[in-house]
């Protein structure tokens, strides 16, 4: 096996590891609703809006999908431009990571990693769908986790029983 030599160290088979193992186009739309017309009346036109999420499945015992869905649309003049959405992946393969590190690690880290590669995927679809390349700014994962983390408290803490309190 690849992993295993004779010659490593007892302890380097327990070293903690966050390896990328691959990465994955899983979905991947691009709408020009308005071709060839959009492309003849020129003119700027740019993103209304730009939406990333993140998302994490365990696929076995210590590897990790992480995926990023990234949606953009351009409109001009209230006339949608394009529709575009990505939902890129990276298989992480996760060894000797305390059980509470794990959701930063696959939420900050692991997106963080693949991001510019799905960015480079959303330029050139968009630049191949006649357009200028679409160009993402670096995005902050960790305050994208903390935002996320928040809400989850606040949606948790409001649907709490509110009732059965002792006086």
């Amino acid at each position: 096996m690849a992993d295993e030599t004779p010659t490593a160290p007892a302890g380097a088979q327990t070293a903690p590891s966050f390896t990328l193992v691959g990465q994955y186009i899983r979905d991947l739309s691009f709408e020009n609703p308005g071709a060839p017309g959009s492309m003849l009346a020129g003119g700027g036109g740019g993103p209304a809006g730009l939406n990333i999420s993140v998302g994490v499945k365990k696929q076995a015992d210590e590897i990790y999908a992480v995926e990023l869905t990234l949606t953009a649309k351009a409109e001009r003049e209230k006339t949608v431009l394009f529709n575009v959405e990505l939902i890129y992946g990276g298989v992480f393969r996760v060894k000797a990571i305390p059980e509470a590190q794990l959701p930063m690690l696959l939420m900050v880290e692991g997106p963080r990693l693949i991001f510019p590669f799905a960015r480079q995927v959303l330029a050139n679809v968009t630049q191949q769908g006649g357009f200028a390349p679409l160009m993402v700014e670096p995005v902050d994962f960790l305050r994208l986790y903390q935002q996320n983390a928040a809400q989850l408290a606040a949606a948790n803490k409001d649907a709490a029983p509110s009732g059965d309190k002792p006086n």
